[in-house]
């Protein structure tokens, strides 16, 4: 199904501590395939608190902690209302009598369509009580009231507003974008039996595979989040309403310069001291065990720790009244691992669940936005992406399973996704879809990608670490970089540490649409070694440029990356037990890269890179097998020359 084409001139204000967004310019009106109904000329930057009430209150959990809970209810009381409600770390503020949120709900059109809308800060942040953990553990089996986790504390606050609100209908729904997506999420784990509806959005799954880590590789590119995840609140487990959770000031916007200049990670704790009571970062009695810096530097492999805290192995008892709607965009830097697997592992373990999936064109969190043409980094993806979402897909989600009959019957697909390359939304019945087949491409001598295996060949290259491949050629100091996934790769493409492999020009079009394995054999004249793995869409000539692409790019040319991942070499065999390189030794390394849909056209090309760094994205590999990356010495690190052989494959999963 595609869209017509449309503009809607809007700004913006995307706040650090959730999102935020304020309409400033009048929308076009549109129709929709869903109803007649128009979005709204204009809606006032006072709305909310014309026509809804504010109430904050502490609600009690079964431990005896509370949690600051704040709800906006409908002054229209003459009918009932289904409780929407997300739960944040990033703070349910605007606190105080007369002070208001500028936008509820998770779009506008459910603001204006009346809910009653919950936001609450989760245990140990801001307003709340209680000690916060980094993706509090799962208790299964609880046994005591002190046995408390994320899923009782959402039992326990929808029990208190189902018997205390007014003017609710019984039907609670859920949501949430990245944290609270994790929330969302967690919340269809022995979920209260009002809860109807969850839709996990750009959710986190697992720190070890999103965020913090990829395939085990630190992400310096969320450096600067540490201490916002991870900073002790200054007066123990009680409230506080202050900015108190900053971030390091690098003092420079060259990250890659600083990164490189700043050498082994350890040499990054003098930003996590905290040895004076006039430090506004000072750790608890002295103690830091708690921050989250030592936890990463502690935890280098995936261990008890680690394996506790993810959410998507806990999924295999969704309750069956919950009906789940996982979101993600197909170029989220942050968040692309976790809401692929929370939907692939609810439909795997809960069959007859309603469970469907919806991916976008869009980098983290986007959908929630209104900015009339869709566009990440330099590349337009189409008018109205985002709007179409709202209005047609997750309001229509919401509004069936808390208002409507509540059935499998939402007039929704399974999966509802956007191609990249076609730039058209399509709906299928399975994800993959039915009828997908897998097919191999091979890394050829001569740089060529190609459908049989050629004649095996060595191809080496030389990966210094005093010069490691930027992730882009565009690199600025920012909380986590997100134009890179829709870079120009041409750069790249360019360095003599960058093998290129690459298909002649496409005679039909060819549709990736589902998961991509890269399949590697290589070796190294080292003990440890990451490979990176970038499948680009290369432009024809004379592609028409559009007018938000930087001055000094043309589309003319522009090499796409659709999908890239990293594979922390010494975790090719294992997360949990890290091993070595044989030098010169040919070793098999697999790296499974995240579901794509795209298109590429016909006449274009399709590209594959590999190199072995991608700086200050994920950190340097010392290149010579150490126990903790986190703790290796300057000596560590060496110059190596990596080899890939030519039978290596992708196997992509492709839509005939």
């Amino acid at each position: 199904m595609t869209i017509k084409k449309f503009k809607h001139k809007l700004k913006l204000k995307h706040k650090f501590r959730g999102l935020s967004v304020i309409v400033l310019l009048a929308l076009l009106a549109f129709s929709c395939t869903r109803t007649n109904k128009v979005a709204p000329a204009e809606v006032s930057e006072n709305y909310v608190q014309e026509n809804y009430t504010k109430q904050e209150v502490d609600i009690p959990m079964r431990d005896g902690i509370t949690l600051h809970t704040t709800i906006y209810a409908p002054k229209d009381t003459s009918k009932e209302y289904p409780i929407i409600m997300q739960r944040t770390p990033y703070s349910s503020a605007p606190y105080g009598p007369g002070k208001y949120k500028e936008k509820i709900a998770p779009n506008i059109h459910m603001m204006q369509d009346g809910y009653i809308v919950v936001y609450q800060d989760v245990r140990g942040r801001w307003l709340s009580e209680g000690h916060y953990e980094n993706m509090r553990a799962y208790i299964p089996n609880k046994k005591t009231d002190q046995d408390v986790d994320e899923s009782s504390d959402t039992y326990d606050t929808i029990e208190w507003l189902v018997n205390n609100v007014e003017n609710h209908n019984g039907n609670v729904g859920i949501w949430g974008i990245s944290y609270p997506g994790f929330y969302s999420t967690y919340a269809t784990i022995d979920a209260h039996p009002a809860l109807k509806a969850a839709s996990p959005q750009a959710s986190i799954g697992d720190f070890f595979f999103d965020d913090f880590h990829h395939n085990g590789a630190y992400l310096l590119s969320y450096f600067r989040a540490t201490s916002l995840f991870g900073t002790p609140r200054p007066n123990g487990d009680q409230p506080v309403d202050t900015a108190w959770y900053t971030l390091p000031d690098i003092q420079t916007q060259d990250q890659y310069q600083f990164f490189l200049d700043v050498g082994p990670l350890k040499n990054l704790d003098r930003f996590f001291e905290y040895e004076t009571v006039d430090n506004p970062r000072m750790a608890i009695d002295g103690q830091t065990d708690d921050f989250f810096w030592n936890e990463l530097k502690e935890h280098p492999n995936y261990d008890e720790l680690w394996q506790s805290r993810g959410i998507i192995q806990h999924l295999k008892d969704v309750k069956s009244h919950v009906a789940t709607m996982v979101v993600g965009g197909w170029f989220d830097a942050e968040d692309l691992y976790g809401p692929l697997e929370t939907y692939k592992n609810i439909e795997k373990y809960n069959e007859g669940n309603y469970n469907t999936m919806v991916f976008g064109p869009w980098d983290h969190g986007r959908w929630a936005r209104r900015d009339g043409r869709t566009v990440v980094g330099n590349y337009y993806f189409g008018d109205g992406v985002s709007e179409y979402f709202q209005e047609n897909i997750e309001t229509k989600f919401f509004e069936h399973f808390l208002k409507g009959p509540g059935d499998q019957n939402s007039g929704l697909p399974e999966a509802y996704v956007y191609d990249s390359g076609k730039l058209e939304w399509k709906q299928y019945e399975d994800w993959p879809p039915k009828g997908a087949t897998k097919r191999d491409f091979y890394l050829s001598p001569n740089q060529d990608l190609t459908s049989s295996p050629q004649e095996v060949e060595p191809v080496t290259f030389v990966s210094n670490v005093k010069k490691p491949v930027p992730y882009s050629e565009d690199i600025k100091s920012v909380f986590t970089p997100r134009k890179y996934m829709t870079d120009d790769q041409r750069f790249a493409a360019r360095r003599s540490d960058v093998l290129v492999f690459e298909t002649d020009v496409m005679e039909e079009d060819l549709t990736l649409a589902g998961d991509i394995l890269a399949q590697l054999q290589v070796a190294t004249t080292g003990t440890a070694a990451d490979w990176i793995v970038k499948v680009v869409d290369v432009h024809p000539p004379q592609t028409e440029t559009n007018e938000e692409m930087q001055d000094h790019l043309k589309m003319d040319n522009y090499h796409l990356m659709v999908r890239s991942e990293v594979m922390r070499g010494r975790f090719r065999n294992s997360f949990s037990d890290p091993e070595p390189f044989v030098p010169n030794e040919k070793t098999t390394v697999n790296i499974k890269l995240q579901d794509v849909f795209h298109t590429i056209k016909k006449g274009h090309k399709l590209q594959v890179q590999v190199q072995s760094t991608w700086f200050p994205l994920i950190d340097l590999n010392p290149q010579t097998y150490v126990e903790n990356i986190f703790k290796a010495n300057e000596e560590d690190f060496q110059t190596q020359t990596h080899t890939v052989f030519t039978d290596s494959k992708l196997t992509f999963t492709v839509l005939e």
